[in-house]
């Protein structure tokens, strides 16, 4: 799923905003690190998680105690996963780089420690370019 595949995917999303944030692969590919993610996956609140469980999505409880959702076939949705905190990438609230970074190392898969390099070196490119 490339930006513009999730950019009308969150678009037609019928949950408010300020309620969910984007996190892991597709904050990435809003960010411009990557290219492409496989699926869309955002935290929410527990006020979100309500509303979903009510209006009768498939969820889980993680090990953490809260609800993950399955949202179709190109959304999953965790309850309170944030790490640090949210700004704004094309008009969505995203986690932030240095969240994403701490979330993909609690993760510690393979693909994540791939997506932490690609991660500070874009971080790294950022800075030089504000020089």
């Amino acid at each position: 799923m490339n930006k513009s595949e999730i950019i009308k995917h969150l678009e037609t999303f019928p949950y408010d905003r300020r309620e969910f944030w984007v996190i892991t692969g597709a904050a990435m590919v809003l960010y411009g690190i990557k290219e492409e993610t496989a699926d869309i996956d955002l935290g929410c609140s527990s006020r979100m998680a309500d509303e979903l469980e009510k209006a009768g999505y498939f969820y889980k409880y993680t090990e953490s105690g809260n609800r993950w959702f399955r949202c179709g076939e190109h959304i999953e949705i965790f309850e309170n996963w944030l790490k640090d905190t949210v700004t704004e990438v094309e008009g969505f609230s995203t986690i932030t780089l240095k969240g994403m970074v701490e979330m993909k190392r609690e993760l510690g898969r393979e693909k994540d420690m791939r997506d932490i390099a690609l991660i500070e070196e874009f971080m790294e490119d950022l800075q030089a370019n504000e020089l």
